[in-house]
Formats: C-alpha cells, sequence, structure tokens
C-alpha cells in the first residue's frame, strides 16, 4: 500500500481510537520511546525550560547531541537533510500518508541565509517533482525576508530605497518559489506569520494565486483562525478568485502564536485581534472548514488541525456533500511525532493525509523543538491523549 495505491474505505468506517491502525508502523521499543517522551514533557517546566537547557548543553560541548537526536528531535523531526528524511518519507508513504518537507530553521536573519532558505525550499519542490509522497512544499515568508522589514510593510511606512531594495529581493524569492513550483506542477503552502506582518503575507501570497492559480490551485495561503476577523477574510477572499478567475488555494489552522500576540497587543496598546476564548476559535475554525467544502468549485483547501471533533465535522460534511474521501482538492495534516491516531486512520479510510515533517541542523531546530514541547504540555491536555494513546496500544499488543 502506497500513497497512491490506499484501499477504499467509506466515510463511516473512520475510528480514531483504533490505536492498531495508529501505531502500526512503531516497534515495541519505539512507543517505549515515545511513552517516556510524552511524560517527560508534559511536565510543564521541563517542557517550558528544557530546550534552553539542551542548546546551552551544546554550546558547552557536553555530549547531548547523540541523545537529543534519538528522543525530541527523532520524536519531531525528520533529520538534518533531506537525504536523512527520506526513510521517514518512505516509511509514511507504505501507510498511505503524505510529507510536507519543511526546513523548519528559524531567525536567519541575513541577505544570503534567506537565500539560503529559498534555495532549500526549491529542493524539497524538485524532490516533490519526483516523489509522489510529497505532495506539497512549503516555507515560512520570515524564513526568506526580514520580520522587521515586513513589519514596516504592514504598518504602511515609507521606506528607504536600501530597504525597498530589500523588499524586492523578499518578493523575489517568493515569486520564484511559486514559479518553480507553478513549472514542476508542486502545491506550496505559504505559513502564516504574526498578524503585524500578515497583511503583506497575504498580499504578496494573493499576487502569487492571481498569476499561478489559473487552471488549479499550486499557492496556496494560510489562514489563521483563532483571529476574530479570519472568516470574514476567507470569504473576502474567495470573491476575489472568483472575480480574477482563479482558484483560492488555503492550508486552516487555529494559529500559533497566542503568546506573542497577546504580548505584542500589551506593549503597544492595542486590541489583541485575537478571539477570547476556545470556543470561539472551534467555531470559526469549523465555520471557515464547512465553507470551504460549500464552495469546493472554487476552493482546494488542506485542513491542518489536531482537533479530533473538527476533523468528525468535515469528513461527515464530506460525506453528505456527496464528496469523496480521496478527493485531491482536500487534504488533511498533522504533524510527525502527533495525533497519529488521526493521521493514519483517515489515512486508511483513503483520505487525503499529510504529516509535516520537520528537518535542519539540530541546534537549529530547537526554538521549533520547544514549541512541540510547550504545545504538547499545555494545549488541551495534547501530551495526556498522547499518552493515554500510547498506554492502549501497548496493552492492547501485550494482551494479544
Amino acid at each position: 500500500m502506497t500513497y497512491q495505491d490506499v484501499s477504499k474505505r467509506s466515510h463511516a468506517n473512520l475510528d480514531f481510537k483504533d490505536t492498531a491502525v495508529a501505531f502500526e508502523r512503531y516497534s515495541d521499543s519505539e512507543l517505549r520511546r515515545s511513552l517516556l517522551l510524552f511524560k517527560v514533557i508534559g511536565v510543564p517546566q521541563l517542557a517550558k525550560y528544557g530546550p534552553g537547557l539542551a542548546s546551552a548543553s551544546l554550546k558547552l560541548g557536553l555530549p547531548i547531541r547523540g541523545l537529543l537526536k534519538e528522543s525530541i528531535f527523532g520524536q519531531f523531526c525528520g533529520g538534518e537533510s533531506i537525504e536523512e528524511c527520506l526513510q521517514k518519507i518512505a516509511k509514511l508513504s507504505e501507510a498511505g500518508v503524505g510529507t510536507i518537507l519543511d526546513y523548519a530553521t528559524e531567525a536567519v536573519g541575513s541577505e544570503a541565509g534567506f537565500d539560503k532558505v529559498a534555495a532549500e525550499v526549491k529542493s524539497t519542490i524538485h524532490l516533490a517533482a519526483k516523489n509522489k509522497a510529497v505532495p506539497f512544499a512549503v516555507f515560512k515568508p520570515t524564513g526568506i525576508g526580514r520580520a522587521a522589514l515586513l513589519e514596516k510593510c504592514d504598518r504602511g511606512l515609507e521606506l528607504t530605497s536600501e530597504e525597498s531594495s530589500e523588499y524586492k529581493r523578499f518578493e523575489n524569492r517568493v515569486a520564484s518559489i511559486c514559479r518553480l513550483a507553478f513549472k514542476l506542477k508542486v502545491r506550496v503552502l505559504v505559513d502564516a506569520e504574526e498578524s503585524w506582518i500578515q497583511k503583506t503575507v497575504d498580499d504578496v501570497t494573493t499576487r502569487m494565486m492571481r498569476k499561478y492559480n489559473q487552471s488549479q490551485a499550486i499557492v496556496y495561503n494560510t489562514i489563521q483562525l483563532y483571529r476574530r476577523d479570519k472568516v470574514e477574510f476567507l470569504k473576502e477572499s474567495h470573491k476575489r478568485a472568483q472575480d480574477g478567475g482563479y482558484q483560492l488555494g488555503l492550508k486552516l489552522v487555529r494559529g500559533a502564536y497566542i503568546e506573542k500576540e497577546t504580548e505584542y497587543a500589551h506593549d503597544h496598546g492595542t486590541v489583541s485581534p485575537l478571539h477570547s476564548d476556545k470556543p470561539s476559535v472551534d467555531k470559526d475554525y469549523d465555520d471557515a472548514s464547512l465553507y470551504c467544502l460549500h464552495h469546493l468549485e472554487g476552493i482546494a483547501v488542506c485542513y491542518g488541525t489536531h482537533n479530533e471533533e473538527s476533523v468528525k465535522k468535515i469528513c461527515q460534511t464530506m460525506s453528505q456533500l456527496g464528496i469523496s474521501s480521496s478527493d485531491s482538492r482536500i487534504h488533511f495534516a498533522q504533524l510527525y511525532g502527533m495525533s497519529d491516531n488521526l493521521s493514519f486512520n483517515l489515512a486508511r479510510a483513503d483520505y487525503q493525509v499529510c504529516k509535516y515533517l520537520p528537518y535542519g541542523k539540530l541546534e537549529e531546530l530547537l526554538p521549533y523543538l520547544s514549541r512541540r514541547a510547550q504545545e504538547n504540555s499545555s494545549i488541551q491536555g495534547q501530551s495526556s491523549r498522547e499518552l493515554k494513546l500510547i498506554q492502549e496500544e501497548l496493552r492492547r499488543r501485550t494482551n494479544g
């Protein structure tokens, strides 16, 4: 069974509690390693300070690199290079799960660094063009352009001549990535940023969609539904696409910058753009999700979610509307190392599903790993859910 050749099952056959399917690719020892890891990062203080201590230890030359690669890095990342990721890509594909290779190096800061990231993203596009188990490429705008510059653009401030040249280089990097994706027929996701940068990102991404999404969705913008204004933004984006005669590509997520957004609003004396409670976020996510399904003739969508209830609603609505589970315009995505009960049971039922597989030098991915640890520690008991599922599977194996 491969990503292209998955046994077909109906919407009704979904069972997200089927741990045998969720953890089929793990050996007993690998499951026990994951169990220990989730127990450790389930402790808030360890999740908060552990990655920082790991970074300091690496800088001091302490011999912990191998331990990190076999533990938290191995749980959530693919490797330090594309080549190191190939085995995991193949293993995911055997279970019908695609891979989104994410070069997750952060805080590059220099023009040479931005050029290097753009080149690496293009390498993932070339791989995706040759390997059908990699259905998307992805890039983060602040990986190829300076955040402070994008913020200045967002605020409508006048740029110096040097800044104008710098912004043009950023736009050229975006355009060259999207142009290559279009040429090789590879879908590319543009990740979301903080609210004080997002309008500039939306504008340049919309220009790329207008240019390259004429016949099919190649370029996908990302909408964070923890913002109060984003359901309306989705509808406006759809109307723009209809008027412009292009396909709207979207990735829907709840949002990733809660603490930063709250702190920014406090420091600048502004009102936070985020919803004040989780039920409101969940409602907007579900409303946006179903809107896409009801307008599928002009929208291709990737649902980035670890929320089981949202996934169920999407699948039920697909069934009600007569939309095939394998419709190529609809994908689900979860992070590697998390929510395997969703990913692998969706794939077994013939849904198009992918894992975000970050890669890069271990030292450079510590900020990413820090967020994963803190998310698992704090978000709606994610670590507890992961632990419970792993424990259930180990009991099932023990009891035969």
